[in-house]
């Protein structure tokens, strides 16, 4: 597969490539006896705000702590230590409260699968300090969401957000709901969806019937297999816009482990994740060498995952978080053509239907008895048209 010519590293500042190179390379000694001119003019300030924005910096602190003296700076090194030693403490804080996640679940009779946090940080990196976690996610069937929801607030967790629903329209239009512990400040989210509509994915029984198997702190903790992990992983640094970092070195991590690439291409096909998967490696492996198997190669050769590929770098060049709005004028616009773009046809056809399914927004514009509902349906056009006139979303 010749990957030039696909990805503008031009765009990238020099303090990304050096922290890009650093990230990808085994020996980082290496780098510097090879590439000696990248570390030349370096702005370590940015480096370093490079290397928080990207969420790197737990991966990247043994790799330097092992340099000759007088590669970079030891003010750096010691930042890294300072902040590789808080979120080895924030990931053992986490690991105690899955570990004790997953056994209420289980007494509960509610399958579940974590979908990150630090399972995710053990199976693909083999430490829990080389990843960043903020919170912690699983996935549940939607039969047992009640459940799920009871058990987390018996627990002390309490909702953070109520989402306005019309028709069982949250089942696919949302994917997840956030609690948070106000005693140990850990969110957790719990799924019935991996991904928000307009996707299509396993259910969860297949999700089960694949999962892994992790006794991290001695307790069973129950997670994706590594197809669909990567199917889910791909989706999210897509939807994302691989604004991050470290969702490209998850990639990577994850390639390492040697997906079997039948069932992998498979599992893309039939979900409409081809590009968006040859996004991913087209990336992973330009990006930070990451190494693509043969069988994989067909994904990463698609035009339209070439294309995808060159839409991220535009955010990949840029400290911007996708879902932190206000956004910059040229980002924003820039996202409202990438958005669809990533979807396939088939998810691009769901996405234009669902604007035909009521929204909570057409109760509050006309309420009506909860009987009368469906008559939303025949309503909407003229609702919508109605908020529209009046500046109103959706």
């Amino acid at each position: 597969m010749d990957e030039r010519n696909v990805i503008d590293h031009g765009i990238l500042s020099k303090e990304l490539l050096l922290l890009l190179a650093l990230l990808a390379a085994d020996k980082v000694d290496e780098v510097a006896d090879r590439q000696s001119e990248m570390f030349a003019d370096i702005d370590w300030k940015q480096f370093m705000r490079l290397a928080m924005h990207h969420r790197v910096y737990p991966f990247l602190y043994p790799k330097l702590s092992r340099m000759r003296e007088g590669r970079i700076p030891s003010e750096l090194v010691q930042w890294l230590k300072q902040e590789y030693c808080k979120n080895t403490v924030q990931m053992l804080h986490l690991s105690g409260e899955m570990g004790r996640l997953a056994d209420k679940l289980a007494d509960a009779g509610i399958p579940a699968l974590f979908l990150k946090g630090p399972v995710l940080a053990q199976d693909l990196y083999g430490d829990i300090s080389l990843r960043t976690s903020r919170d912690l996610d699983f996935i549940v069937p939607i039969g047992k969401l009640a459940e799920a929801e009871a058990l987390l607030v018996r627990l002390g967790y309490v909702e953070e957000e109520e989402f306005e629903t019309i028709l069982g329209d949250w089942k696919w239009r949302q994917h997840h709901k956030t609690f948070h512990h106000p005693g140990n400040n850990i969110k957790a989210e719990v799924h019935w969806r991996l991904n928000p509509a307009p996707s299509r994915e396993p259910d969860f029984d297949e999700l089960w019937e694949r999962r892994g198997t992790s006794n991290l702190l001695g307790r069973n903790i129950h997670y994706l297999g590594p197809e669909d992990l990567f199917l889910f992983l791909s989706a999210h640094g897509a939807r994302h816009g691989w604004s991050r970092l470290r969702w490209l070195l998850d990639i990577k991590q994850l390639l390492l482990k040697q997906p079997d690439p039948g069932t992998l291409t498979r599992l893309l096909h039939r979900y409409g994740y081809d590009d968006v998967g040859g996004q991913a490696l087209l990336l992973a492996a330009d990006l930070l060498k990451a190494p693509i198997d043969p069988g994989l190669s067909r994904l990463a050769e698609r035009p339209k995952a070439r294309r995808l590929a060159r839409l991220a770098m535009f955010y990949v060049g840029r400290m911007v978080n996708l879902h932190n709005p206000p956004l910059p004028p040229e980002v924003e616009r820039h996202y409202r053509y990438y958005q669809p773009a990533i979807l396939s046809w088939g998810q691009q056809l769901l996405y234009a239907l669902g604007f035909l399914h009521p929204y909570a927004a057409d109760a509050k514009t006309l309420p009506l008895p909860r009987r009368l509902h469906f008559l939303y349906f025949a309503l909407r056009p003229f609702l919508w048209t109605w908020r529209k006139a009046f500046g109103e979303e959706k």
